[in-house]
C-alpha cells in the first residue's frame, strides 16, 4: 500500500480529480479518504462549527482524560518530597 498526501482544488463542479502515477493509471485501486480543508475558506469553516458550540455541556462526551492524569510523573521524582 502506497499514500499519496496532495492539495486538490475543486472543479467549478464541486468535484475533486486525483493525480495519479504513471504505473497506477491502468489497474483497480481502492481509495480512503481523509478531507481536510485548509486555507481562508477552511477558517471560515471553523468559525461556522464554533456558533453551533453553544450552552452548558455541549462538549459532553467529546472530552477525555487518561485514567493517570493526576499520578505524578517520574520525570518529576527528584523534585517532590
Amino acid at each position: 500500500m502506497n499514500l499519496i498526501s496532495t492539495v486538490i482544488e475543486p472543479d467549478a463542479d464541486g468535484t475533486l480529480h486525483l493525480p495519479l502515477p504513471k504505473a497506477w493509471q491502468h489497474q483497480s485501486i481502492r481509495i480512503r479518504a481523509e478531507l481536510e480543508p485548509i486555507g481562508a475558506a477552511a477558517e471560515r469553516g471553523m468559525a461556522g462549527s464554533l456558533e453551533n458550540l453553544k450552552g452548558f455541556g455541549c462538549l459532553r462526551g467529546k472530552i477525555s482524560l487518561s485514567p493517570d492524569f493526576d499520578e505524578p510523573l517520574e520525570d518529576f521524582k527528584d523534585y517532590m518530597a
